[in-house]
């Protein structure tokens, strides 16, 4: 008997259609337990998404290094000294380890956190001011809105120019105005705007009550000198950005006499552990994710192997009739399987169908990113192809068990059956 045979697949229907009710009832299994797996898969999917778009333009593998007050005394330095780095410090770093890409020194105008009255013709802002060079857009891109970030060009000629974030805009111009070439007074300096920066939906360190002027411009007009508030540093990717910042670590507490066990003198942040424990977090609620959905397909499956084997008992006497008039037992064995089969495909389709609809409706609802980091939540096609032939194969195994019941039977008690 061939697969495609006509007869053999007019029994099949003839078998699953004659009490359609039960057919339903034992799909149902089958088709909520695939909406449950691709709308738990499609939705871990779109945070994933989310928090791959979070941090786009973002050095990952990046460290931020500041000087706080020592915890413990050393070498005749008493505790609570302030730790204040230099150029000489990223001269330092930059010569000594060679796992560093690049080091983008800062320094803010005020103390850590602080603001800076920032005014124009009357109008008042309360802003942080940042003394930065062009590499520091590398840690966390700016979303230009106008004009342009500042450049090395800024950096040598020392030329008093900004660029502001768009919440700065707001409190000093007025709606539409065009800020470009315009000035702005900071302790009584005036700087040229030539660049504003809007919020994104990626990282951003820095906020958007932000003016960024050149680094060296900073130190003339503030008079900082040689002095550095902290340091941006990115680490190879080859590298281990933990590694590479405790070796960060033990050269500045060496250089500035800080007792070698004192966790209070430097202060650090490691972008890359954020990262990393964000990509676990996915990868976790992902595997998570399968396992449920698939334990679920299994109940669905174990559920249509139930009905069949009452299906097998109710046609004991046809089946004897038909192993009297010769149909042998791989016959019989290959339609019960079949009917598990197109049982489970019928109802796993429909249930990609439901599960597809549904998450699309989660995209044109949630999936801009806006609320929370959620983006287009979608399963791919190697998991639905996983996923499909996983049912498939789940179907073909718990089919042989009503399969051998019924291959079991001997013709002589069947046609004896009542």
């Amino acid at each position: 008997m061939k697969f495609f045979d006509r007869d053999l697949w007019i029994e099949v229907f003839s078998t699953l259609t004659k009490n359609i009710t039960r057919t339903i009832l034992t799909t149902l299994g089958v088709l909520f337990a695939v909406i449950i797996l691709i709308m738990l898969l499609g939705t871990t999917n779109g945070m994933k998404n989310g928090f791959d778009k979070l941090f786009t333009g973002t050095a990952t593998n990046s460290l931020f290094v500041w000087g706080q007050r020592t915890g413990k005394p050393y070498k005749g330095f008493e505790r609570g000294r302030r730790i204040k780095y230099t150029f000489d410090d990223v001269e330092l770093l930059k010569g000594s380890i060679n796992e560093i890409e690049s080091i983008s020194p800062r320094i803010q105008l005020g103390d850590f956190r602080g603001t800076v009255s920032v005014n124009r013709k009357g109008q008042t802002s309360g802003s942080t001011v940042y003394g930065d060079y062009p590499s520091i857009d590398n840690f966390a891109k700016k979303n230009l809105e106008e004009g342009r970030f500042l450049n090395q060009d800024d950096i040598d000629k020392r030329r008093k120019i900004c660029v502001i974030g768009d919440d700065v805009y707001k409190l000093l111009y007025k709606k539409e105005e065009d800020p470009i070439g315009s000035y702005i007074e900071i302790n009584g300096i005036y700087f040229q705007v030539v660049g504003v920066y809007r919020k994104n939906k990626n990282v951003n360190f820095d906020g958007q009550n932000t003016v960024h002027i050149p680094f060296t411009t900073y130190q003339k007009a503030f008079n900082s000198g040689n002095r550095i508030g902290w340091m941006a540093i990115t680490v190879k990717k080859e590298h281990n950005a933990g590694v590479v910042l405790n070796k960060i670590k033990k050269l500045l507490k060496l250089k500035h006499n800080v007792h070698p066990k004192d966790v209070r003198a430097i202060g650090s942040f490691d972008l890359s552990q954020v990262f990393t424990g964000i990509n676990a977090f996915t990868m976790v609620l992902q595997g998570f994710s399968f396992f449920i959905g698939i334990f679920t397909l299994l109940a669905g499956v174990i559920a249509i192997s139930n009905i069949l084997l009452i299906t097998v008992k109710e046609r004991t006497k046809e089946i004897g009739i038909r192993r009297a008039l010769g149909a042998t037992p791989k016959i019989i064995k290959r339609q019960i399987i079949l009917e598990a089969t197109v049982l489970t495909v019928f109802s796993g389709l429909l249930g990609f169908v439901v599960s597809v609809a549904g998450l699309s409706y989660l995209d044109v609802k949630y999936g801009d990113g806006k609320d929370f980091p959620f983006i287009n939540p979608s399963v791919s096609f190697t998991q639905i192809i996983v996923s499909f032939i996983l049912m498939l194969l789940l179907s073909l195994l718990v089919g042989l068990i009503p399969a051998r019941k019924a291959v079991k039977m001997r013709p002589i008690e069947a046609l004896r059956e009542e």
